[in-house]
């Protein structure tokens, strides 16, 4: 339990920012799903690499892990137009 009144702002941020990352993840978590599903659709292709870059962008995954997942999904891809 918090002490001091700056130590319960810091707990209502972390739980607003908690709540904040849990929302995004799950948002990327969906649209990496319908991009794997539906690799050779353009569409969602191109979906799941915008919600991969916003996800990096605030925080949510890292760079690197972004790239990665990114790389996957082109794999994956290129693999299925042959």
């Amino acid at each position: 339990m918090a002490n001091t009144r700056s130590a319960e702002k810091q707990q209502r941020q972390a739980e607003k920012a908690a709540q904040r990352n849990r929302a995004g993840k799950t948002r990327l978590r969906s649209a990496l799903k319908k991009a794997r599903a539906s690799v050779t659709d353009a569409k969602s292709m191109s979906t799941g690499f915008s919600e991969i870059d916003k996800a990096a962008k605030r925080g949510i995954i890292k760079g690197n892990t972004a790239d990665r997942y990114k790389s996957r999904l082109s794999a994956a891809a290129k693999r299925a137009s042959k």
